[in-house]
């Protein structure tokens, strides 16, 4: 058996650190489940993969006729039945290694994981929890997974595409791909793959479309918001990643996200603009399987703006003497510097986590020489200041 360790990074978070982004999960998972109608999500079966103490499993249990958490630490898995014992339709798994052998063939409609393939200790052993998700989703079941993104990360995009289209799985998100928190939904078709025509279907129309982060029709060339969200009439239910093309003038778009339908019927494309030269009125068109799949429609692309560096995460505490501040808009990270109570520091390291947004997580060791306490800790970019920002140096 593969030396999982019962302290694994996932569960060594504290309750509050859990609880600041347990929010944005269980939203994030929550509509994903609107792929399906209420009434149909109540009769499921769902799984979490790395239940731990059950702290998502709560919430999420209100969507299920059953839900069920499998981890591979007996002392978390006594800790969930704790928490859980009030949950009657709850029910926890021990597994004894990378395997779902608890669970038979096509027996499970949905499944999700957060945090937990970031923590696998090892590629095939990741790779042995997928292909066992596949083995008890149902056909038309769908995974909501997370692992980890950005540089350092065992799985590429590309491989994760490759798996899921070896495993008859239909991509409908990629989202956070240069980031430490890459989600991905995935939903089980039959084998076969995609339906090649769409002859005698209802025609494809884009209706609308906006900037991701916004409601204006527009987007920027370049830059974090060079991202556009289209609301498409008829998509092929078989649209996936794998096979659904945007073109933005003459090049390609790279699609991160396919929406449930909303109650006209239309459905949620999102997607990155690559690094454009043109601006202007650029045609946009949808192509599936190679093909035309839409008439094209306009976007207005203008120059994008001036960065403006921001602090988007600070440290309250510099524990071990090591504190991290994650910056935005950072044209030119050799130029940052960080200070502490007056005092430059030399020992600095700066790694980008995500290039669209031009973010860098910064982390910088304490000199001995700066005692406990509270200081300020300040970051010059070039000519630019940012901060103070307050950090507990503890003893």
């Amino acid at each position: 058996m593969p030396d999982f360790s019962p302290e694994r990074a996932a569960q060594s978070k504290t309750d509050a650190e859990f609880f600041a982004v347990a929010t944005d999960v269980v939203n994030g998972l929550e509509k994903e489940l609107r792929r399906a109608r209420p009434e149909e999500r109540g009769r499921w079966r769902a799984l979490e993969i790395g239940c731990g103490t059950g702290r998502l499993m709560r919430p999420m249990s209100r969507h299920f006729l059953e839900i069920h958490g499998v981890d591979l630490s007996d002392k978390l898995i006594g800790e969930a039945r704790e928490n859980l014992r009030d949950v009657p339709h709850a029910h926890l798994h021990l597994s004894q290694g990378p395997g779902l052998a608890d669970f038979a063939d096509e027996s499970l409609d949905f499944i999700y994981s957060h945090d937990f393939f970031a923590h696998v200790p090892s590629r095939e052993a990741a790779l042995d929890f997928l292909r066992e998700s596949q083995r008890v989703l149902r056909p038309g079941g769908y995974a909501r997974l997370e692992f980890a993104g950005g540089p350092g990360s065992p799985f590429s995009t590309q491989e994760l595409l490759e798996f899921a289209q070896a495993h008859d799985f239909q991509v409908l998100a990629l989202e956070g791909v240069s980031t430490p928190s890459l989600w991905t939904t995935w939903r089980k078709r039959p084998a076969g793959g995609p339906q090649e025509s769409t002859a005698g279907a209802p025609a494809t129309v884009i209706r609308r479309i906006t900037n991701a982060s916004s409601f204006e029709p527009v987007a920027p060339c370049r830059g974090r918001f060079a991202s556009i969200a289209l609301r498409v009439e008829n998509l092929p239910p078989d649209a996936g990643l794998h096979h659904l093309r945007v073109m933005i003038g003459n090049s390609l778009g790279a699609v991160t996200y396919i929406g449930p339908p909303d109650r006209t019927g239309w459905q949620e494309v999102r997607v990155d603009l690559p690094e454009l030269e043109a601006t202007g009125l650029l045609p946009v068109q949808l192509f599936w399987l190679e093909q035309p799949l839409s008439a094209p429609t306009t976007l207005r692309v203008i120059p994008p703006g001036p960065l403006i560096p921001r602090v988007v995460l600070a440290p309250q505490r510099a524990e071990g003497r090591m504190a991290k501040v994650t910056i935005e808009e950072v044209a030119r990270p050799y130029e940052i510097e960080i200070s502490v109570g007056g005092r430059t520091l030399d020992d600095v390291e700066k790694v980008c986590t995500s290039p669209r947004t031009q973010r860098y997580d910064v982390q910088c060791l304490l000199p001995e020489e700066i005692g406990p306490g509270v200081h300020q800790l300040e970051i010059r970019i070039g000519r630019r200041k940012l901060g103070p920002l307050p950090i507990h140096v503890e003893a």
